[in-house]
């Protein structure tokens, strides 16, 4: 039996979609500089602490 797409694919649609799209991967982008920027921050004001000897 071959395979049967049960849905259309509307072009205006998919193109109407990018910008949802470009606004998910710019909010995955920006939490990833947030994470980054804390992490550096953390490691710059806890990194006497290990030293101690």
């Amino acid at each position: 039996m071959p395979f049967v797409a049960l849905f259309e694919m509307n072009a205006m649609n998919f193109v109407t979609n990018l910008s949802y799209m470009a606004k998910g991967m710019l909010g995955i982008f920006i939490v990833m500089i947030l994470v980054m920027a804390l992490t550096y921050l953390i490691n710059f004001l806890f990194k006497n602490r290990n030293n101690k000897q």
